[in-house]
């Protein structure tokens, strides 16, 4: 007999709304310590090397930028999952095996 699927609670749109909400925020507030980063970073940069080909200046405001701003994005997105109680709510079928396995 197949289980019955479990809703996430993302299914509700007003907690989605809200979770999805607080995702966002996250991000902004990234964005701002990222933009923070990227002016110590440049300000370094200059301290230490003077004054350079601007090539290396944008590609270090994109490297730090890019990573920065992808990790947030990822880590946000494994926090609202988590968070959520949607990790919870998926079905993978090996609840069944777990014994027959530990025999």
């Amino acid at each position: 007999m197949a289980n019955p699927v479990r809703p996430s609670p993302l299914d509700d749109p007003d907690y989605a709304q809200f979770a999805w909400g607080r995702y966002f925020r996250l991000l902004r507030w990234m964005g701002l310590l990222t933009l923070v980063v990227i002016a110590a970073a440049v300000w370094y940069l200059y301290s230490a090397l003077g004054l350079v080909s601007i090539h290396l200046y944008i590609a270090a405001m994109l490297g730090i930028g890019f990573t920065m701003m992808l990790m947030a994005a990822l880590m946000g997105l494994v926090f609202l999952s988590s968070g959520t109680g949607h990790d919870e709510a998926v079905d993978n079928g090996l609840e069944q095996h777990i014994d027959h396995w530990w025999k």
